[in-house]
């Protein structure tokens, strides 16, 4: 059975930030996982930042154990990332904006 690969040069992104107010992680991960996106994904992402300290069933529907957290919904496969975003090149690669090695 072949798999086709999937070209995603075109794909639009959908991100999901949960933080946790504006403590100084959430503010740097919605800095940088901004900053990503302009570079990378310029007019091809959405990206919804919700605050679980004012909308905690939204981070309990999506099992969401600590914060920052970025979730890719789509395109598929989804993918999870906690931290301040600052590791640029791990959230590129599991973003699947680069290649691993």
């Amino acid at each position: 059975m072949e798999t086709a690969l999937v070209d995603q040069s075109n794909a639009r992104y959908l991100l999901k930030l949960y933080i946790t107010g504006t403590t100084p992680s959430s503010t740097k991960a919605l800095v940088n996982i901004r900053k990503i996106c302009e570079e990378h994904l310029h007019g091809r992402y959405d990206l919804e930042v919700i605050d679980i300290s004012q909308h905690p069933t939204l981070a309990e529907g999506e099992q969401i154990i600590a914060a920052p957290t970025l979730i890719k919904k789509l395109p598929l496969p989804l993918r999870r990332f906690i931290g301040d975003m600052s590791q640029t090149e791990r959230i590129l690669i599991g973003l699947d904006l680069r290649n691993v090695g």
